[in-house]
């Protein structure tokens, strides 16, 4: 895992300094040789408070760690690095996510791991370190995924650890709500999604009716099995003995309705557009991918699913955070040489109906090239570990329609947006 550099002499350091600069202003770059993903799977997502509610994120990693690694066909002391999404530490383990996983799944003690925390797209940059990582010769074979246990998160009380003054007014903080809060700009997540909504002119109406979309569309996808290969089964404890739940328990489906929806009011300001039926839902879930490089392809004989082509992360103002798909996926066509056109398939997580809608606006898409077997307004967000769901089901979805490029993208708090495309192998 050593790396060798050379030294750069004196007047070679302006010309560095220059590469980096463009480095920032894109923040994008492409694979310059075979990074391939060669195995995804995730769990089911859970409802919040619902049957996976009781495993944490180390839990829930675990086990799509575990079914990545059996789909793969390697021993997990190949595995030479880990990287593992998470937003809300919500279990006391948490913290040691990305390390624990990698001991709980079998690879060996040597093998470092980190958790990363990107946010919404934190599973998506695990596949971009690990990415990184195979083509700086750090690593050969990478488990990269997300984990998130939202319905763990814990109320806090803060400032007592040295004691209090009597009289005192303790209050508990909702540490849930406050990761969907930035404070910076003092906008939780769904009253920046109202922001671009009216930036782009986005209705209600379109909102409710793109969440319906989404419900029905994972109903016709679940009905025809589209899901089996990406979901592995998690055993909980129900209330008649151990239960295998194989299903997204999230989604309303078939049972959706406009009408139901047009009942809703608007969460965050009376003239917004973002309601309980038109944003994604509040869940639990893991998932991941094994990224391996062409030598190892060769070497261990893996079947490569897709392979990945370029990333981009940006910034972009945290008042309007659900715009930041459109400048990553530009950045990432850009450097791999491609236009939107050239996207066969595209996912871009829902992270609320109205952000979706405004990032198709701005990109010009067709919109059956989009989500097509709907996404986290029916799936659910357990935020760390989203992008795992989405690059896993494009790699899956490539290569069963037999399309050739495509591109999973979210936006995330704080004002970033993160892409990657993949090709079908």
């Amino acid at each position: 895992r050593q790396v060798t550099t050379e030294y750069a002499p004196p007047d070679s350091i302006n010309n560095c300094v220059r590469r980096r600069q463009r480095y920032l202003t894109n923040m994008a770059a492409k694979a310059t040789s075979g990074v391939f993903i060669v195995a995804a799977k995730r769990t089911p997502f859970g409802a919040m408070g619902g049957k996976l509610s009781k495993l944490t994120p180390t839990d829930l990693g675990t086990i799509a760690t575990n079914a990545a690694i059996k789909q793969a066909g390697i021993d997990p002391k190949i595995i030479d690095d880990v990287f593992f999404g998470n937003v809300s530490q919500s279990a006391s383990d948490t913290p040691y996510l990305g390390r624990h996983v990698g001991l709980r799944a079998g690879i060996p003690v040597e093998t470092p791991g980190l958790t990363v925390n990107r946010l919404c797209g934190s599973a998506f940059e695990s596949v971009v370190q690990a990415t990184k990582g195979i083509l700086l010769g750090e690593s050969k074979i990478v488990a990269a995924g997300g984990a998130e246990t939202m319905s763990m998160a814990p109320y806090v009380l803060r400032d007592v650890r040295q004691g209090t003054k009597f009289p005192n007014n303790l209050v508990l903080e909702d540490l849930l709500w406050q990761n969907l809060n930035d404070l910076h700009v003092k906008m939780p997540m769904g009253a920046t999604a109202d922001k671009v909504a009216k930036q782009n002119g986005i209705t209600r109406e379109e909102a409710d009716k793109y969440a319906l979309r989404s419900q029905h569309l994972w109903q016709q996808a679940q009905d025809a099995g589209l899901f089996k290969e990406e979901i592995t089964p998690v055993e909980v404890k129900g209330k008649k003995g151990p239960e295998l739940v194989s299903v997204d328990e999230y989604p309303r489906g078939k049972l959706a309705t406009i009408e139901a929806m047009q009942k809703l009011p608007p969460v965050f300001s009376k003239d917004g557009v973002t309601t309980a039926a038109n944003a994604s839902g509040i869940n639990d879930g893991g998932g991941c991918l094994i990224v391996a490089s062409e030598a190892a392809v060769k070497e261990h004989n893996l079947k490569p699913i897709a392979r990945v082509v370029s990333w981009s992360s940006v910034g972009v103002d945290p008042t309007i955070m659900g715009i930041g798909p459109v400048p990553s996926i530009r950045n990432a066509l850009k450097v791999a040489g491609l236009k939107i056109e050239d996207l066969d398939l595209i996912e871009i997580n829902e992270a609320f109906a109205a952000q979706y809608l405004a990032c198709e606006k701005q990109l010009g898409f067709d919109r059956n090239r989009a989500n097509l077997q709907g996404g986290a307004i029916a799936i659910g967000h357990p935020t760390g570990a989203t992008g795992s769901r989405v690059l896993g089901h494009l790699a899956y979805e490539l290569r069963r329609t037999n399309k050739k490029y495509g591109v999973g993208s979210a936006c995330c708090g704080g004002g970033m947006g993160i892409a990657v495309i993949l090709e079908r192998c």
